[in-house]
């Protein structure tokens, strides 16, 4: 029998991987406590909110497992308060954030999850010397020559490749279609596909753009339905790319869809419905319960969201202990110290190991391709690419 977590239980566990993740030992009882606060933003409004609200999750379990275990900081007792701000998946809403977060003196910020928000944004925190941690997928990210630009997880260059590298090997497929939803992520990934699959020998019939809101494919199918592709390649969210593949089985294109990890969730099983069992995507990181603390960390989370983990919770986790190391690290509140101390990290946390490239790419980026089994995304497939 199957036994629930006892409260008591749920504890021990949040604080098995505070003290293995961030190992901290210091008593603080006679200390000054200081607030230092560190910055967050997603889009916790919109189709995509569901996304962002997981990410302030995993956020705050971290904030708050960092207070309980202490945190000193030239002998300073540091209580870390998250200050979320919603960016609506927007460049413009994305750079007003950005300003805030800075005005706040936040001492670093982990945010923002989509590329088209968080390059525009990314000049802000470099102008104000404070650390950006992004799950931002487009290369372009970090090869803005930005100092203060950070990765918490693979990129479109890694998972484009991934993409067509199972296209070519195990679907067998020559002829793709290939659309995107003229987002910085979106056209990101379908570049990257595309450009892998063309060099892996595999042919793109045809391209096509639609836009981030639009849920109706039927004339951009219909006209791939006559181009006779042995696959489909999808740039974009959970949000559209389920109706896009609801809307591909109903005209009878029964092929596969590829996209990456912004449609590899459970939404997009819900949206795409029975038409989810043509869908392949891939994510950033090894599977959760695979991890070495990943089991460990569904529980915890689940016990006090009472949710299951959706997607980038863990690493938004993780991006906040990365920060907490660079303040111990520094030994310093300041927001540049932080943002040079970032740039030497070399840790292990829930979801990987994390050191950095001279760009701010982690060293060691995973991806895995999964496709649907019994309504739910299983693992096909683990790959270590190399650094770009």
């Amino acid at each position: 029998m199957l036994l629930k977590p006892t409260i008591s239980a749920i504890a021990l566990l949040a604080t098995a991987i505070a003290t293995e993740t961030f190992p901290l030992a210091a008593k603080a009882e006679t200390l000054k406590d200081v607030v230092v606060k560190v910055g967050f933003a997603s889009p916790l409004t919109g189709a995509q909110a569901h996304l962002g609200k997981d990410n302030e999750n995993g956020a705050q379990l971290a904030v708050d497992e960092i207070n309980a275990t202490g945190l000193i900081v030239n002998g300073r007792r540091v209580r870390l308060e998250l200050i979320s701000e919603d960016d609506a998946a927007d460049p413009r809403t994305g750079t007003q954030v950005a300003q805030k977060l800075v005005d706040d003196g936040v001492v670093a910020v982990v945010g923002h999850m989509n590329s088209g928000v968080a390059i525009p944004a990314a000049r802000i925190y470099n102008d104000a010397h404070v650390a950006l941690l992004s799950t931002a997928s487009n290369p372009s990210y970090t090869r803005l020559g930005y100092r203060s630009a950070f990765r918490l997880t693979a990129t479109d260059a890694n998972q484009g490749p991934a993409l067509a590298t199972y296209a070519h090997d195990v679907l067998k497929a020559r002829r793709v279609a290939v659309i995107d939803d003229a987002t910085a992520f979106g056209l990101g990934l379908a570049d990257e596909f595309s450009k892998a699959a063309t060099k892996a020998g595999l042919q793109i019939v045809s391209r096509d753009a639609t836009s981030e809101k639009s849920v109706d494919f039927r004339a951009i199918l219909t006209k791939v339905k006559a181009e006779k592709p042995d696959a489909i390649m999808f740039g974009g969210m959970d949000a559209t790319g389920g109706p896009l593949a609801r809307q591909a089985a109903a005209l009878g294109i029964a092929i596969p869809i590829l996209g990456g990890d912004g449609i590899c969730t459970p939404t997009m099983i819900d949206l795409a419905k029975k038409a989810a069992q043509n869908v392949i995507c891939t994510s950033v990181g090894a599977p959760l319960p695979s991890m070495p603390r990943g089991p460990m960390f569904s529980v915890v989370y689940e016990a006090r969201f009472h949710a299951p983990v959706r997607f980038l919770a863990p690493f938004f986790y993780d991006g906040v202990y990365i920060v907490a190391n660079a303040m111990r690290r520094a030994q310093s509140l300041s927001a540049p110290q932080v943002l040079t101390a970032i740039q030497s990290t070399n840790q292990d946390g829930v979801t990987g190991h994390f050191s950095y490239t001279a760009q701010g790419d982690i060293t060691d980026p995973v991806v895995t391709v999964y496709t649907e089994h019994s309504g739910r995304f299983v693992p096909a497939t683990v790959l270590h690419m190399a650094t770009h």
